[in-house]
């Protein structure tokens, strides 16, 4: 009988012990699990920017039945292009001319095709200014045709506008765009009983650079330089655990 208690007792104490570590085993898997668990949230942030630099690019022509004329019609227009830039008040040390560009011209046939026959020469030079005067730049694309009335034909392309402090905003924006996803990701693990932890994964998106509002995004991201306002978008991808 003594015997038989004894059995008894300890048959109690290991099924006790199965079950306490059957609960030990499933809230530490629970535990795991949990801790595996993570939120995968976007944020961003977009500002408002004015460009602060820009470059202006034209060029002009002169043509010629002979070599030597092409070239003394290109220096006057050289020297009446300078002059033209330095009166709007760019400074001589920003204006750069580029090499002379020569193209032979030819005599065409009865059919339009070239021939052998040399009609003439045209010379061509690139000239380019930059200033952080952006609506100076701006005029000077709209105005510099103006030159055509001295008998300059000048061929003004549209400037390129940049702005210089990009580097520095883009470490602010990306600050916030962090601080929009944990928020994003409180939120969400909120509204079910939740709360987040250590952030497992960080990684910031391409960065769109926009004419002021426009749309237009890509894979590879934008960046806008025909427009003098713009809008920059910074995107980051943050995932989060959950406690």
């Amino acid at each position: 009988m003594e015997n038989k208690r004894s059995y008894t007792f300890a048959s109690l104490l290991l099924a006790a012990g199965f079950i306490i570590g059957a609960l030990i085993i499933s809230g530490t898997w629970r535990y795991v699990s949990r801790s595996n668990a993570t939120i995968t949230v976007t944020g961003s942030v977009s500002k408002d920017i004015k460009s602060d630099y820009a470059i202006w690019r034209g060029s002009f022509s002169s043509e010629s039945s002979t070599l030597q004329d092409a070239y003394q019609k290109l220096k006057e227009s050289n020297e009446k292009v300078t002059s033209y830039l330095l009166s709007k008040g760019f400074q001589k040390e920003k204006l750069i001319m580029s090499a002379i560009n020569t193209t032979t011209l030819y005599v065409n046939n009865a059919q339009g095709y070239p021939t052998n026959q040399i009609s003439g020469y045209r010379l061509s030079q690139d000239v380019s200014t930059e200033s952080n005067e952006v609506e100076k730049i701006d005029r000077l694309s709209r105005e510099s045709t103006e030159l055509i009335n001295e008998g300059i034909e000048i061929n003004s392309l549209p400037p390129e506008y940049l702005y210089t402090k990009l580097s520095d905003l883009k470490v602010e924006l990306i600050g916030l765009a962090s601080k929009d996803a944990k928020e994003r990701a409180e939120q969400i693990a909120k509204s079910t009983d939740n709360s987040i932890g250590e952030v497992r994964s960080s990684k910031m998106g391409v960065i769109q650079i926009n004419a002021k509002n426009s749309t237009e995004i890509s894979d590879y991201g934008m960046n806008n330089t025909s427009s003098i306002d713009k809008t920059i978008t910074v995107v980051v991808n943050m995932s989060f655990s959950i406690k």
